[in-house]
């Protein structure tokens, strides 16, 4: 069985980062047990681009999924590299804060945390009201 670590680090290589040379893989456990996967995808037209875990995201929510229960992002760094804003707010649309998250290098070095951590007093639902 394929573990999140290793989808995650897969499809990092597939990530289309000609400008910053920077690459960046996530996988996404849904509700289902499934693993979706997403990488980087830089455009020329900055700030275009799309990041790893939006891409993940958007595979889960096309295949009809719209909960994860586990996230895992990998990125060649020197230490593992935070979500950005955007992607801490797409986390939350289609997780629960205690939704665990690991942050990782490709060298194996690893952070354990969880949406709500990332992104306390997160904007939802229940403030559109």
């Amino acid at each position: 069985m394929t573990s999140l670590r290793d989808a995650a680090l897969a499809v990092r290589e597939n990530a289309h980062a000609p400008y910053s040379k920077f690459k960046v893989g996530a996988a996404v456990r849904g509700a289902s047990g499934a693993i979706y996967r997403g990488c980087n995808v830089e455009n020329v037209a900055y700030p275009e681009g799309t990041c790893a875990e939006a891409g993940a995201i958007a595979a889960m929510v096309a295949a009809g999924e719209t909960r994860l229960t586990e996230v895992y992002v990998v990125a060649g760094s020197p230490r593992p590299v935070p979500c950005c804003g955007g992607c801490r707010q797409k986390l939350a649309e289609f997780g629960g804060g205690d939704v665990p998250v690991t942050l990782a290098t490709v060298a194996g070095a690893e952070e354990a945390t969880t949406i709500a951590t990332m992104l306390p007093g997160a904007f939802d639902a229940d403030d559109m009201v």
